[in-house]
């Protein structure tokens, strides 16, 4: 599966930023787009991030934008990104003049820019104190690098507005996991982790889920997206009884390597009649099977997305590297 680059986020359209001294027209309401700040060096005749950030600065009412995309530059690889260290300080240090800001994304790379596994990440948690009414947060990728950096890191915190938290990985740190699962998130509506495989990175584990599935500490989730995992089957064994789903509207357990054994737990466990949607795009699923979960729910009204059947002796998660 490829990873493309964000077209809309928190419902705006994504706007590219355009490189020093590009011809085109006035620049669209400030409010009105999700601004894109991307410097890929193979396409931008070698302006640096950090002149791109400068002019944003300097050139857009800082006021009304809501939402942020930071692509290539920014992040990627140790070869062609900045720090996210760095990256983190601009951020931090323009939260006094994006006084609007309501949706944040970091590394919209593409896989023709850097394969997921070579984003290198950083310590997320100074961005979310710096915006403490952000609503939304997307991060790609979760690597090391520049100095032998941790990665993707996050300290437990309490954050008032984020509706929306987005890990999209090869491989999520269990650290991060916990740290997620630590945090008081009061407004969180929608959770999507991807885990990925420990060949790149991911060492969560079943327990480091285990306080997401209670479900105590977040009281207005109501979507749970756990997926691109190598151990879809026993998340699926574990949400057939976890207290979290009767709130749920939707489900995502995609992307991963689920199977027979993982969906039967799914039907065999709580009632999943009250969703409005189960993802399981990306399978590796039996006819049959596939028959019994549609004949389970769709009378129901749930949407059963059972796309992407893979028939492969040896299972796979849809994205790694």
């Amino acid at each position: 599966m490829m990873i493309d680059n964000l077209t809309t986020l928190h419902g705006l359209p994504v706007y590219d930023f355009p490189v020093e001294g590009e011809e085109g027209g006035p620049l669209p309401p400030a409010g009105e787009v999700a601004w894109k700040l991307s410097r890929y060096q193979l396409l931008t005749d070698g302006e640096s991030f950090e002149t791109c950030w400068n002019r944003f600065l300097d050139t857009v009412d800082l006021s009304q934008v809501r939402a942020v995309v930071l692509g290539s530059g920014a992040y990627g690889s140790e070869d062609d990104g900045d720090d996210p260290a760095e990256t983190a300080d601009r951020l931090v240090a323009a939260a006094g003049r994006l006084t609007g800001l309501e949706a944040l994304y970091l590394a919209d790379v593409s896989a023709e820019e850097a394969e997921l596994s070579w984003i290198v990440q950083g310590d997320v948690t100074p961005i979310l104190a710096a915006y403490p009414r952000l609503q939304e947060l997307g991060v790609r990728g979760s690597g090391g690098g520049f100095d032998d950096g941790p990665g993707l890191r996050l300290t437990p915190l309490r954050h008032e507005h984020l509706r929306v938290l987005r890990l999209e990985n090869g491989g999520l740190p269990g650290e991060v996991t916990r740290a997620v699962a630590a945090s008081d998130l009061p407004a969180l509506r929608r959770l999507d982790l991807w885990l990925g495989t420990d060949y790149y990175g991911c060492t969560t584990t079943l327990a480091d889920l285990a306080p997401i599935l209670d479900g105590d500490r977040l009281p207005a989730l109501r979507h749970l997206g756990l997926r691109n995992s190598e151990m879809q089957d026993e998340i699926a064994a574990a949400l057939a009884g976890a207290p979290v789903v009767a709130r749920l509207t939707s489900l995502h357990l995609g992307l991963g390597t689920l199977s027979d054994t993982g969906a039967e737990a799914l039907l065999s466990g709580q009632p999943l009649t009250h969703l409005e949607e189960l993802d399981l795009r990306h399978h590796f699923l039996s006819e049959p099977m596939m028959q019994r979960l549609r004949e389970a729910l769709e009378p129901s009204g749930v949407r059963v997305d059972l796309e992407e059947r893979e028939q492969a002796t040896n299972r796979y998660v849809a994205v790694g590297e």
